[in-house]
């Protein structure tokens, strides 16, 4: 277990809503990606952002959340998750044909915006645009109930922490990473990115990491981002929900679900930091270090045709709305309900 699971538990603060994983957990996130990504694409990604400070991809970690919330970026709130339609407790399993809605979900999202953030036909500002989602969506499919279609990811599970009355999906996004922090300000994700550096680095993490991210090939992120989905989607039976949803709505969460649930919660965030720094330094050797060099090789060369850069040629086909879906449709496509504590 991380050392950090060890420091004093502070008395959970005030939020100002429920975003995946939370503003400290989006942040604590990158900075654990900034710590693995090469010098080569750490220079790329802040000359794209703009920002050449220590939390280059700390800082951005949740706009997509504050995006989501505007009437421009409404649309984008299906990428935040995939509602796997499976039957938690018993069986858990992410299919991404049957799962992805005609709106898109994060595994074709993390697809498109991998196609996008590389392309030199694009602006600069779309350019970021699709960096900034990367880094949020990546660490959005680390988060259990992002790939979980029951009770709406489990916005519809009705539970108490600590006292307060809010729902399970909050719970997991928001306030039990704070219950362990005690803070969500950039200062409290870069102390927690710094205590599971040192568990991959040499601690419970290291014999497991390479396996985090075997596989994942650029040339087929919808594979890539499925394998993502499906690894943190298994939890939800295992360690979210082990003996369903009834059982945890009969007393306080805290402490002894709190208890269960901590290390697995560390766990993703390390999964998410270490797979985010790993994509973006393949999509810098294999997309932009590539492309840089053949762009002195332009002239003579046949013309190539150009990819779909709207996202549409990653989506499955069609499929009429099932229930989860209409369930999702009547939250307005939201992820996550605002998750405030009620006194």
């Amino acid at each position: 277990m991380p050392s950090f699971s060890n420091t004093v538990l502070l008395t959970l603060g005030a939020v100002n809503g429920a975003h995946a994983w939370g503003v400290l957990g989006h942040a604590t996130v990158a900075y654990v990606a900034q710590h693995y990504v090469s010098s080569e694409a750490a220079s790329w990604a802040q000359g794209v952002l703009g920002n050449s400070s220590s939390s280059y991809l700390a800082g951005i970690a949740s706009w997509a959340d504050q995006y989501r919330l505007t009437s421009a970026g409404k649309w984008s709130a299906p990428l935040h998750f995939i509602d796997a339609e499976d039957n938690p407790p018993s069986s858990c399993n992410v299919d991404y044909d049957r799962d992805c809605g005609s709106s898109g979900c994060s595994i074709s999202a993390v697809a498109n915006y991998t196609q996008r953030v590389s392309d030199s036909s694009l602006s600069d500002d779309d350019v970021a645009e699709a960096l900034r989602f990367l880094v949020h969506f990546i660490g959005d499919m680390t988060q259990p109930l992002h790939d979980e279609a029951y009770e709406v990811g489990g916005n519809n599970i009705k539970v108490t922490f600590n006292g307060y009355s809010d729902n399970l999906h909050s719970d997991w996004d928001t306030y039990i990473p704070e219950q362990l922090v005690g803070g969500d300000s950039l200062s409290d994700a870069q102390s927690w990115a710094t205590t599971l550096v040192k568990e991959i680095e040499s601690g419970n993490y290291t014999s497991q990491a390479a396996s985090w991210i075997k596989g994942d090939d650029i040339s087929d992120p919808i594979a890539a981002a499925t394998s993502w989905a499906s690894d943190a989607n298994a939890l939800v039976c295992t360690v979210v929900m082990p003996n369903g949803a009834a059982a945890l709505q009969t007393g306080d969460l805290y402490p002894t679900y709190y208890d269960s649930v901590i290390d697995t919660i560390e766990l993703q965030i390390a999964k998410g930091g270490y797979r985010l720094g790993n994509w973006l330094n393949k999509i810098y050797s294999s997309k932009i270090a590539k492309r840089d060099l053949e762009s002195f090789a332009k002239v003579g060369r046949a013309a190539t045709s150009q990819p779909d850069l709207s996202g549409r040629s990653f989506l499955p086909d069609p499929r009429p709305l099932s229930r989860a879906k209409l369930a999702r449709a009547a939250m307005d496509g939201s992820c996550c309900n605002s998750g405030r504590h009620n006194h």
